[in-house]
């Protein structure tokens, strides 16, 4: 059972990134997090996401779904959200070209939604993720854009996210590499590019390290060497965050300081790293430590930072960055033309709105 304040809080900056309206009035119904019954935690998210469902608006069932679930499956109630939101996505997924993968990998089974694959005509890759409370649900609505630009898209989670069932350890990067492999016959993996939020940008560096068929990587929020480096002194981390992190890796919260310290990655490991690295930064961020940033700074050969006046994952900046992550990623592959610069010019004028209290170090290297 989750401190039900501290749910309400960090759901909003969840459910602002996702659109939800009537977020509010949701919350305000909610007094306990003990199941599925009226005025629980899931039970009430369920209950506007099954109405939801019945009028056919399915993209936003799924969105509530994925709410009623969150942070992560702790039972009963939960599962059955879970279970909802991926059966709501298939059937709003079923008209858009969008199918469904299950990858038998080594610790466990990995599901996937894609786009744009084809043995015919195999299109450069761009594998997409969310982090440590994100579904894989919540980012295939992008594999839209994605497809459009003449790439084939793979959305995957975290391990032990969703439908991902693989432990959360210290190789989980290798669970890259291994998607690659099991779309190459219907994928140019040999230009792949992540799009990984968060702790999933971790291991898109970790294993962009290893594997040169990824060719650049744009990442949001995401930890690199400090945040693992000084859990033990990261007391001021927000409960959700150590709970989540103890389920995904099934170690007691109080050992995981041992256990994530060696997963932190060096100033070599990165300047190893000869491909472009696009990062959005909050300047607030309550979890990943300023340390991290300055690191990719003095040691990146070819980083574009972006800073946002805000808390961990910029929710006051969303569209932003949604637009300013696809962009990097056709800027990455040469990708130029009418299309492109539109998104180019709708991210200058995002920007000039905001008053550009937020900074860009354009590109190094």
């Amino acid at each position: 059972m989750n401190d039900v304040l501290e749910l309400k809080h960090f759901v909003r900056t969840h459910a602002r990134a996702q659109r939800i309206a009537g977020c509010q009035e949701i919350l305000d119904g909610i007094t306990g997090d003990e199941g599925a019954r009226p005025g629980q935690w899931t039970g009430e998210w369920v209950r506007r996401a099954d109405t939801l469902r019945a009028r056919g608006q399915l993209l936003d069932a799924v969105r509530h779904y994925t709410m009623a679930r969150f942070p992560y499956v702790d039972g009963p109630a939960r599962q059955d959200a879970q279970d909802r939101c991926v059966e709501t996505f298939s059937a709003w997924a079923a008209d858009r070209r969008i199918e469904r993968l299950e990858l038998d990998l080594p610790g466990g089974r990995v599901m996937c939604w894609a786009s744009g694959l084809s043995a015919a005509e195999p299109r450069p890759l761009v594998l997409m993720c969310g982090g440590i409370v994100s579904t894989k649900e919540q980012w295939a609505p992008a594999l839209a854009a994605v497809t459009r630009f003449k790439m084939a898209g793979v959305v995957t989670e975290m391990p032990g996210v969703g439908e991902n069932g693989l432990r959360y350890e210290a190789d989980s990067w290798r669970m890259v590499p291994r998607i690659l492999d099991a779309v190459a016959d219907r994928a140019q993996v040999s230009s792949t590019y992540a799009m990984a939020l968060s702790f999933s940008g971790h291991l898109a560096l970790r294993a962009a390290a290893e594997d040169p068929r990824i060719r650049g990587v744009v990442t949001a929020g995401a930890p690199v060497s400090a945040f693992f480096a000084g859990l033990g002194r990261q007391q001021h981390l927000p409960r959700i965050t150590v709970d989540t992190l103890a389920h995904l890796t099934a170690t007691p919260a109080d050992e995981l300081p041992g256990l994530l310290a060696p997963w932190a990655l060096g100033p070599d490991l990165i300047a190893s790293l000869d491909l472009p690295i696009a990062y959005s930064a909050s300047l607030r961020d309550e979890i990943v430590p300023a340390e991290d940033v300055r690191l990719l700074c003095s040691h990146a050969r070819r980083l574009e930072l972006v800073e946002h006046d805000d808390v961990h994952g910029s929710p006051r900046h969303v569209l932003e960055t949604r637009i300013w992550a696809l962009l990097s990623i056709l800027r990455m592959h040469g990708v130029r033309g009418p299309r492109s610069g539109a998104l180019g010019l709708v991210l200058r004028l995002l920007r000039a709105r905001d008053g550009k209290a937020d900074r860009s170090s354009g590109v190094r290297g």
